[in-house]
């Protein structure tokens, strides 16, 4: 059972650090000259490849996808942010993970809110829809109006709904863009919609 384990956590480290690998950060050099060894570096090269295609995950997110040890995680993170290669911002109760110099803060929050289901699905639904209410978010998403109300107050809060008259994305071309960007690091409904809208982006981050 452990080797099963052990063998699958490797294919997952060596699919993302052949990504990391052909698209280096800078300082690579810096952050894997500690003498930590040969698998730390695949690690690296791992999480190397997988913030630039996930940017905005939590914590927990990237330690379970690359099968890492939370203690582990921690340190490689640290490595990195210590090299200059990622950043971290911290979004409630998480703290989420971006390479480095690539997005603005408003991009680092709209990619927070996309990456919560709720407020992800709320997003999708207004940029299919802009007409749609309360009511029919809750509908769409099968949650209560007041999970609803949650959330858009959440999103107004960061600048990204204007509840002044029914809700109303105040950077519509921005989230699409994300939307279809990233689409593979979010869900189903993201890559159908990302399907359905490429052709309109304009916005580039």
């Amino acid at each position: 059972m452990t080797d099963g384990i052990d063998g699958r956590k490797r294919e997952t480290l060596r699919r993302f650090a052949a990504i990391g690998a052909a698209a280096p950060f800078v300082g690579t050099a810096s952050a894997d000259s500690d003498g930590d060894g040969g698998d730390a570096n695949e690690t690296r090269e791992a999480i190397r490849g997988y913030v630039p295609t996930t940017p905005g995950a939590h914590f927990s997110k990237l330690r379970d996808d690359l099968r890492l040890g939370t203690g582990e995680a921690q340190h490689h993170l640290r490595k990195l942010e210590e090299a200059g290669e990622i950043e971290s911002a911290k979004d409630a109760d998480y703290r989420r993970y971006f390479p480095a110099d690539r997005f603005g803060d408003l991009d680092k929050r709209a990619l927070g809110y996309l990456r919560r289901d709720t407020s992800r699905g709320m997003i999708l639904a207004l940029l299919r829809d802009p007409t749609a209410t309360g009511a029919d978010l809750a509908a769409e998403l099968g949650v209560s109006r007041p999970t609803v109300s949650t959330a858009a107050a959440d999103l107004e809060a960061t600048g990204l709904l204007d509840r002044t008259d029914g809700y109303t994305l105040t950077e519509p071309e921005r989230l699409l863009t994300l939307v279809v960007r990233y689409a593979d690091s979010f869900d189903a409904d993201a890559v159908a919609f990302a399907d359905d809208a490429s052709s309109l982006v304009a916005y580039d981050p």
